[in-house]
């Protein structure tokens, strides 16, 4: 299998595992983003869809840009607009430049869990078309550990495999998701000072299964807590990992842009 060490990211540099460019907070366009990004040796980011009704304008990005990719998927939280049916998000990750399924998932933060069948659903919906498209599944889940493991359980989740994006669970579940060969990527939380079960995930995450990301324009990192979040950000990200597991930077870097190109592997097609 081609590593991206060999062909797209050199020593030292970082990958945004998961973002959202094209959400109206960056009204100023991609063109000041790519730029940060190469001031921060940030080579690459993978732009996320949260909607199908939206999902062309990631892919715009990802077709203009060759540093960047993008998914297809409808978010857990997403209430409103079409529902994604099998056959449709095999047809849309046949793309080139979608290099994933999701984000899918659950996320019961704001609801019952007697309120969520429909999400439930949906979640089943993105892994049978990720096992039928080949395709790596970006997972997120909030105030649902349970159910999503045991989702990802039944409906073979491992056979495509993925991430299990902005984790902020405990290390059993970490541990779990291991078990069926899924990644885990960690945003700007595990920078916050409150995060403390988090950092305990980064130093026990093994670095041959670690992302790192930025969910921007969410979750910014220190020193940037507060403000709008962007993929050079992610470089922080990095060094917070790096300082907990007591490795170089360039440690870092390395192994989670190689681990970036082996788990979406149509990135390096």
């Amino acid at each position: 299998m081609r590593t991206a060490h060999a062909t797209h990211n050199p020593p030292a540099m970082f990958i945004d595992s998961h973002c959202h460019i094209d959400f109206p907070n960056f009204s100023e366009g991609v063109a000041p983003l790519l730029a940060n990004m190469r001031a921060a040796q940030v080579s690459h980011a993978l732009c996320v869809s949260v909607n199908l009704e939206n999902f062309p304008r990631v892919l715009a990005l990802a077709e203009a840009h060759d540093n960047l990719f993008a998914s297809v998927g409808v978010h857990p939280d997403h209430d409103e607009g079409r529902e994604p049916t099998v056959d449709e998000l095999v047809e849309l990750a046949a793309h080139p430049r979608v290099v994933a399924i999701g984000e899918t998932g659950l996320d019961y933060y704001r609801l019952n869990r007697e309120e969520v069948d429909w999400q439930r659903a949906r979640f089943r919906t993105h892994i049978h078309a990720a096992r039928a498209a080949d395709k790596p599944l970006i997972i997120h889940t909030r105030s649902a550990a349970e159910d999503t493991l045991a989702i990802m359980a039944e409906e073979g989740a491992a056979v495509p495999g993925g991430v299990m994006h902005c984790f902020t669970e405990s290390w059993e579940v970490a541990e779990a998701a291991l078990a069926m060969g899924f990644y885990i990527s960690l945003s700007g939380i595990v920078t916050f000072k409150s995060a403390q079960d988090l950092k305990e995930v980064a130093r026990r995450v093994p670095l041959d299964r670690l992302l790192i990301e930025t969910d921007s324009p969410y979750l910014a990192p220190v020193p940037h807590r507060g403000r709008r979040n962007e993929p050079a950000y992610v470089r922080h990200v990095a060094e917070e990992i790096a300082m907990l597991k007591g490795l170089p930077l360039e440690d870092v870097a390395a192994a989670s842009s190689r681990n970036f190109f082996t788990l979406f592997a149509a990135a390096s097609r």
